[in-house]
């Protein structure tokens, strides 16, 4: 179980890293997502909830300012 919420919590970071136009829109939106789903994850796993915050975070922040939008283009976001 533990194994399966952690994939799920990694496909889920990667696939929504991109989100937005700039690359401090994906950085931002990335680092959300990716706090929510480390947070989501150590909850799961019993490890801290904080640490999986922070570290989930700083992960989709990276993930989403590396990106190039062209790699995954997912649309324009609702906010335009």
């Amino acid at each position: 179980m533990k194994g399966t919420a952690v994939l799920i919590a990694a496909a889920s970071l990667l696939a929504l890293a991109a989100c937005g136009q700039t690359q401090g829109e994906r950085a931002l939106s990335g680092g959300a997502i990716g706090a929510g789903a480390g947070a989501a994850t150590g909850a799961i796993t019993g490890g801290s909830v904080l640490g999986g915050a922070l570290l989930g975070g700083a992960a989709g922040a990276a993930a989403g300012a590396l990106i190039d939008p062209d790699d995954i283009d997912l649309g324009d976001p609702l906010w335009d």
